[in-house]
């Protein structure tokens, strides 16, 4: 046998060896890393919310006949300030340039006094529009009822708007706004990144593949019993003393690939608007399905009924005459072919030419059937 015959067996052999092992080498698994899949107890943004007033607007403030607690708030405002309303003033004022908001705004965390964050302005009555308002101070408080951030500055309303005669005109929504940088931070709120001398883990979704694999990828880099997993959510981290060493540590940790299978097949439909969502490991069995729809229509045309004209008695009247119909298409029997891919599947729900309202009943009558193999959510 020559040179030239040996290479070529060699690679008819490697061909072979190749097509064979594609049968039954695992398919290649999408790996992510941990701080895509996990997050740390107790870091996290917390919210907070405060009730204020904005001024300064062009007449397009709350009609306080109609929001009383606007001038309440306002009175209060002005005592504080050491101006003294007279008695029964403050329910005949008419004020257009002033409007009762809430502010709202997310604290992150390891956030520090003296931080600004950004704040939402939403109009709490009957504001026509808060455009070119100001915020006076206002307290944002947390869960706990305690003052973490005060709030002011000037609105930026991402909207137009005109009215004349009648008629009138709006772009986007003029009755909310926002403020970057709007607050400051008053107080900073603790995490256990420096507490103790474990950290824990918590997976985005509940998995036990994902949290072996997540307690494999650290005790393989930071050494063997580093991770524990507690169950499919929590994974239990023991941490370096030094508070430098921690960042070092979680941000080594963060940046670990964690090799993910793919996830439980899981079909997620939305009743109201009527669309459906699957992911990639949706299967279909082999089933034959029949869906016709049923339509009622009414049809009402108004009649009028006169009296005889030598009649000295009864008048016109006006009735409806309604005609109903009912027709109902037809639903042949059709088979769907076995699908063990997301094509096959979409392929063999296109060929129903189902609407999504109706493919939500198929979806579920086909889940009773034994059919579908996914878990269906309604959302």
């Amino acid at each position: 046998m020559n040179n030239s015959e040996r290479l070529i067996r060699a690679l008819f052999w490697l061909a072979a060896f190749s097509a064979s092992a594609a049968l039954w080498w695992p398919a290649p698994a999408h790996a992510a890393r941990i701080k895509e899949v996990a997050s740390i107890q107790g870091v996290r943004t917390n919210q907070l919310v405060g009730y204020g007033l904005v001024v300064g607007l062009d007449g397009t403030g709350d009609q306080t006949t109609s929001a009383p607690f606007t001038i309440q708030s306002l009175t209060a405002l002005l005592q504080q300030m050491g101006v003294t309303i007279p008695p029964g003033l403050g329910t005949t004022m008419q004020l257009k340039n002033i409007a009762a908001v809430m502010v709202t705004a997310q604290l992150p965390a390891f956030a520090q006094p003296g931080q600004a964050i950004d704040v939402n302005v939403s109009s709490l009555a009957n504001a026509k529009s808060l455009r070119g308002g100001t915020l006076i101070g206002t307290p944002l408080k947390g869960a706990d009822g305690q003052v973490y951030a005060l709030a002011q500055g000037n609105l930026i309303v991402g909207g137009a708007g005109a009215a004349s005669g009648g008629s009138k005109v709006q772009i986007n929504h003029l009755s909310a706004g926002r403020i970057p940088d709007g607050a400051t931070v008053e107080r900073g709120v603790p995490t256990p990144l420096n507490q103790g001398d474990s950290l824990q883990l918590d997976l985005n979704t509940t998995d036990f593949n994902t949290a072996h694999e997540v307690v494999r990828s650290i005790n393989n880099r930071m050494g063997s019993g580093t991770a524990q997993a507690i169950d499919g959510r929590v994974i239990r981290v023991r941490m370096p003393e030094s508070p430098d060493a921690r960042v070092s540590f979680m941000a080594e940790i963060e940046n670990l690939n964690v090799v993910q299978l793919a996830p439980a097949a899981k079909v997620v439909i939305n009743a109201r608007t009527g669309s459906v969502v699957m992911n990639q490991s949706v299967t279909l069995a082999a089933c034959a399905v029949a869906h016709g729809s049923l339509a009622v229509t009414i049809n009402s045309t108004p009649q009028v009924s006169q009296p005889n004209p030598l009649s000295r008695t009864g008048e016109t009247v006006v009735t409806q005459k309604s005609d109903i119909t009912i027709t109902q298409q037809a639903g042949s029997l059709m088979q769907l072919p076995a699908g063990a891919k997301l094509a096959d599947v979409v392929k063999a729900l296109n060929a129903l030419g189902a609407t999504p309202q109706d493919l939500l009943a198929i979806l579920q009558a086909m889940k009773s059937a034994g059919a579908l193999m996914a878990e269906l959510e309604v959302i």
